[in-house]
Order: C-alpha cells, then sequence, then structure tokens
C-alpha cells in the first residue's frame, strides 16, 4: 500500500498504528464500524471548522456517528460563532478531500479538540488520509502528538 502523508508522519514519528483498508464506496460511520467489526462510537471523523469574523480555523475530531455541537464548538475555542467549511475550501487548506480528512498531517496544524468520549477507549480509528483507509491509533499517543484539548463536543 502507498503511504499516506498521515502514515508517514506517524512513521517519522515513531509512533505506532494500524492501517486497514476498505472498499471506498463506503462513507458513513455504521458501515465503517461494521466492516472494523468495532463499536461505532469508536470510528472518528475530522471536521475543519472557520470564525468566519477572523478568519482563524479550528479542527474537532469527534465519534463519526455524533454530530458536532456548534455552540460547544464556539465556546470551547472563545469564538462567538463557529461553522463548517465549505467542502470546496478542505483540500487547498488541508490536503485532504471529503471523508479523508485526518487529524495527522494536514498542509497546517490547527487548534485541534476531540470529543471526551475518547477517554472510553483504549484506541480510536481515524482517517489515514484517504477515503477507504482508517488508522488505529492509541487515543494517548493521538492526544500528545496532535496536541488536542479534549472536551465534551458534541449533542
Amino acid at each position: 500500500m502507498i503511504k499516506t502523508n498521515a502514515m508517514r508522519i506517524l512513521d517519522l514519528n515513531k509512533i505506532p498504528y494500524q492501517e486497514i483498508s476498505y472498499d471506498d464506496k463506503l462513507t458513513d460511520a455504521i458501515s465503517i464500524a461494521s466492516i472494523l467489526n468495532e463499536d461505532i462510537n469508536r470510528v472518528f471523523k475530522t471536521l475543519v471548522t472557520t470564525c468566519v469574523k477572523n478568519k482563524k480555523y479550528y479542527v474537532f475530531v469527534i465519534p463519526a456517528s455524533k454530530e458536532l455541537d456548534l455552540k460547544k464548538a464556539a465556546i470551547v475555542s472563545n469564538e462567538k460563532n463557529i461553522e463548517m467549511i465549505h467542502q470546496k475550501e478542505l483540500l487547498p487548506l488541508t490536503g485532504y478531500i471529503h471523508g479523508g480528512c485526518s487529524p495527522i498531517g494536514m498542509k497546517k496544524q490547527f487548534k485541534t479538540f476531540i470529543d471526551d468520549s475518547i477517554n472510553d477507549f483504549d484506541s480510536i480509528y481515524i482517517s489515514g488520509g484517504k477515503v477507504g483507509l482508517q488508522i488505529k491509533i492509541d487515543t494517548t499517543s493521538l492526544i500528545h502528538f496532535i496536541n488536542a484539548t479534549v472536551v465534551s463536543l458534541t449533542k
């Protein structure tokens, strides 16, 4: 398999992970969790947001089965208003496409928050940097490596 940017960065920093490939036509959390034979709450997605007023960007990593609470997101990022970026902005901003966005290896490291449900698991699944690829990674390693703040983020 060709290594993604996220995988190369983890390798370079000697952070262990497990790569899992699956049919890249599957993008919904329920199908991915089913293929992985895992609890749906253990599969996380990476969301990129912006504060339109000051053009600051923030990354939120939450269970794929949940919805980001934008009010909580605004509070934890000390902004009055946070909104999702437009899908067309994702690739130029992060280097990743929709469905393959990883919190590891973006073009620029943005302030990142992870939902506190991560504390329920020793490891979670995140995008490996392309559609059809998940990375299983130790939660503590992930939190420290991306310098994430762990807080309640979902509705």
